[in-house]
């Protein structure tokens, strides 16, 4: 992986009116690394994805994508990069071909063999509409969107939200691991803390609007000796917050 870094936050904080909901967070993501970005409900981890895609401004602090501020160069950063919502919705009327179509024409790198191997081994015809689609199949159709542009980061909110269990742990043992063979940088959020355990790198919690913990998954486990939903139970629930 080296030392290059994909992403990199320095004291950023994200106010709407006179509500905090991230304060002064710093952290970094190598290239070709998984970070987990943990917190309850209500933690920040939607507004500060939407800040670090160059979705929105920051109230204060950098911002910076693979080496340059987010926000001034977002237009060009963002063509190599891939997000997947919490919860994806395909156009209702389009079928799935005509959604590929659209999205291929957008990409120089698009891969049509891994759109294809994915829709298939999905169970995703073609010929669907996005209205027709499952919870747990429009969240695939939207990784397999998001993977065939060959992204340099791919940002997850949630991903295996409304998946089953067969679907989750094909996510994290062959998605993931897919992407880090190609030196894809992956930031996460997820309530999955089983599955995210055997794939992250490093792992950031938020408790309370600011960034209690950014640890290597190695160094966190041995710190505490207890197993990542241990250790994000007894700090989120320090605070007396609910899920």
């Amino acid at each position: 992986m080296g030392g290059e870094m994909t992403v990199a936050l320095e004291r950023v904080s994200i106010r709407y009116d006179d509500r905090t909901v991230i304060e002064d967070v710093s952290f970094s993501v190598s290239r070709g690394s998984v970070y987990a970005l943990l917190g309850r409900n209500g933690a920040g981890k939607s507004s500060l994805v939407r800040s670090l895609l160059g979705l929105q401004k920051p109230s204060s602090g950098v911002i910076t994508l693979f080496g340059e501020d987010v926000w001034t160069h977002r237009a060009r950063l963002l063509s190599r990069a891939a997000y997947v919502p919490e919860s994806p919705d395909p156009p209702a009327s389009l079928r799935v071909r005509d959604i590929v179509a659209f999205h291929r024409a957008l990409y120089p790198r698009w891969d049509e063999g891994a759109v294809k191997s994915r829709l298939d081994r999905a169970g995703i015809s073609t010929s669907a509409t996005g209205s027709s689609l499952s919870k747990g199949q429009r969240a695939l159709f939207a990784l397999c969107l998001a993977l065939a542009s060959r992204p340099e980061l791919i940002v997850l909110d949630d991903p295996t939200l409304g998946l089953d269990v067969v679907a989750r742990n094909d996510f994290f043992s062959d998605i993931i691991g897919d992407l880090a063979d190609r030196e894809t940088t992956v930031i996460l959020t997820t309530h999955d803390l089983l599955g995210v355990e055997s794939i992250a790198d490093r792992v950031g919690i938020l408790q309370g609007s600011r960034l209690v913990i950014d640890r290597s998954m190695e160094e966190l486990k041995g710190e505490r000796g207890q197993s990542l939903e241990q250790i994000f139970t007894e700090l989120t629930n320090a605070s007396g917050r609910a899920a």
